[in-house]
Parts: structure tokens; C-alpha cells; sequence
């Protein structure tokens, strides 16, 4: 293996640092939560997890939203499903979730507070919802 200069070792700190810096949950209060049972993953729920991700990073949200994986929802006929979680919103669970609809949860949801009414199979109560 190839020694490394001073300034490759401190751009892979960097690159290392803001992987990590997305894993932290302190300080952020947004959850955008992916359904990774097998049958998420069967369904393409890797491929959805990697479009959020790439869209929180390219809306510069990372420093608010935590991207997590879970086990199965419960959805299993509406996989993928995503989760998402944030302050002043109800809690909605998205069904059928392909890579156009993660990055539309993340600019319409996330950064515009607004659900995606055709996407929703987890519905919060009409009573927490102001219309």
C-alpha cells in the first residue's frame, strides 16, 4: 500500500468526519425513519434509503435530519415504507416509497411541511392535523 501525503490523510479525515457527523442524533429533530426488513429490501427500500440521503444532502439538511433504518413496519404489501418524524407535523408513515417519492418527502415534507396525500398508509388522526 502507497504512503499517504499529509493532505491526503487530512481530506479523508474530512470525507470520514461528515460520514460520521450524519450517524449523530444529537441536535437534530427530524427523523426520516426506512423500513429495512427483507421485505423493505426486497421491495427497493436501499435504493430509497440512498435517495434521502442524497437529497437531505443536497437541500443541506443533514445538520437537522437523522436518516435511520429499521426493521419491518408492519406494511409489508406497501413496501418501501419511510417514516418521518419532525416537530409540528403528525408522525406518517409513506408507502410504496421509489426514489422520485423519497426526494419528493424530503422537499415537500421535510423542508415544506406538507403531506403527500397520495403516499400516506399510516394516516394521523384528521383531530391532529391543522388544516
Amino acid at each position: 500500500m502507497a504512503k499517504m501525503t499529509l493532505e491526503q490523510l487530512r481530506k479523508l479525515r474530512e470525507e470520514k468526519k461528515g460520514e460520521m457527523d450524519k450517524r449523530e442524533v444529537e441536535g437534530k429533530n427530524i427523523q426520516i425513519i426506512v423500513g429495512m426488513g427483507t421485505c423493505g429490501i426486497a421491495a427497493g427500500a436501499k435504493q430509497t434509503f440512498e435517495e434521502i440521503i442524497r437529497e437531505v444532502d443536497a437541500n443541506g439538511l443533514a445538520a437537522q435530519v437523522v436518516i435511520r433504518q429499521t426493521g419491518c413496519m408492519g406494511l409489508c404489501h406497501v413496501e418501501p415504507t419511510v417514516e418521518v418524524v419532525m416537530p409540528d407535523m403528525p408522525d406518517t408513515i409513506y408507502g410504496r416509497v421509489d426514489g422520485a417519492i423519497a426526494k419528493e418527502i424530503v422537499v415537500r415534507h421535510v423542508l415544506g411541511k406538507a403531506l403527500l396525500e397520495n403516499h400516506i398508509y399510516d394516516r394521523p388522526a384528521v383531530d391532529i392535523v391543522k388544516q
